[in-house]
């Protein structure tokens, strides 16, 4: 029987079972919202982002609605790349804001600085680039955009737990930073999400995310509590965060095996158009941009490995249909294939992939 090379496949061991086992005996997971596990990872990953303060959700899409919640932005625009999962689009119409699609670079596949420039307008009031695939935008481009038109950064890191730029970590640079911990993610826990916070203001802006995350409550004293705002049940759950704090001592070293695999790819593949390789990324998956995807992606398929094609751009569904031209971002859709490297591959699937592909280019 044939080796199944999955696209994502979490790295798990006894450590997580065993965490998992003492939460579900010490019955703490039935404390209600950021109790015991969840007040420690949001610690720990604090400790990791080097950010102001860590609020922890139950997924990468209540992140996003919840920071963008924050600021005052409805019937304003918030200019995001359409080369993302359609969460980020949705968080923002769910703030009743207007998201303007900006153009992306075909070397990064990341949001392009200047077509920020080019979509600014009167009614801007954030910028949301997306550190697509794990390797970060151009943070430093896009920070002198914010300062000099007065808007609020806020960054879609789902790909992105332990990257850095510019020396530091992502999660220490935009007022928000949010975070993905779904189960295909570097960071792997059933369901859950971040929101890293840099604010002068930190302490009470995290008490009114608190509040916000569980339903609007706040001054809780046993039974008796209020609730002065609307809020959602976007808690995570002490499962989850017990797993994560498992997690989050692997991911060092679980991202240093994804940059070696991205590494063989970017040395081996001889695509026209490939990703490059930077040690400040952290390779959620690699991508290729090929004529004949479909033909590619079968063959592969058929010696048993799983390959994507992340994603479809946003402008593109119809709910988000806009008569646009955003021309890399539509090349980019059309063609990109997105290639596994999570730690459990070996040598050889390496070998395989590697190989089919460039077999594949050269006839």
């Amino acid at each position: 029987m044939k080796r199944q090379v999955k696209l994502f496949d979490p790295v798990i061991d006894d450590n997580e079972l065993r965490a998992l086992e003492r939460i579900l005996k010490g019955k703490s997971w039935a404390d209600g919202s950021g109790s015991k596990q969840v007040r420690k990872f949001e610690e720990e990953f604090q400790k990791e982002t080097n950010s102001d303060s860590s609020i922890a959700v139950n997924s990468g899409t209540a992140a996003l609605y919840l920071a963008l919640s924050m600021e005052n932005i409805q019937n304003k625009e918030v200019i995001l790349p359409s080369m993302s999962f359609v969460s980020t689009a949705h968080a923002i119409i769910a703030n009743k804001a207007k998201p303007r699609f900006a153009d992306i670079d075909l070397d990064t596949l990341c949001i392009d600085p200047e077509e920020i420039e080019e979509s600014l307008s009167k009614s801007t009031e954030i910028i949301l680039p997306v550190h697509f695939g794990g390797l970060p935008s151009d943070l430093k481009k896009i920070e002198k955009i914010c300062h000099r038109n007065h808007l609020t950064l806020i960054e879609d890191a789902a790909h992105a737990a332990g990257a850095s730029y510019d020396g530091k970590k992502i999660g220490s640079h935009g007022k928000f930073v949010c975070f993905s911990f779904h189960p295909v993610k570097n960071l792997a826990m059933p369901t859950g999400g971040l929101i890293s916070i840099n604010d002068k203001n930190y302490k009470h802006i995290s008490e009114k995310l608190r509040a916000k995350r569980w339903c609007g409550i706040t001054d809780r004293m046993k039974t008796k509590y209020d609730v002065k705002e609307l809020g959602w049940n976007y808690y995570m759950n002490e499962f989850s965060a017990a797993m994560g704090l498992v997690q989050l001592k692997k991911l060092k070293n679980l991202n240093k095996i994804r940059q070696k695999n991205a590494k063989r790819y970017f040395d081996e593949l001889v695509c026209d158009r490939k990703l490059g390789f930077d040690r400040t990324g952290v390779y959620h998956f690699y991508w290729i941009l090929i004529k004949n995807r479909d033909k590619l992606r079968k063959i592969l398929l058929d010696k048993g490995i799983e390959t994507g094609t992340h994603y479809r751009p946003i402008h593109k569904f119809t709910m988000y249909d806009k008569k646009i031209s955003l021309p890399n971002t539509e090349y980019a859709g059309k063609s990109i294939v997105t290639l596994p490297t999570h730690p459990n591959l070996t040598q050889n699937d390496l070998d395989q992939i590697i190989k089919t592909i460039n077999r594949f280019e050269r006839n």
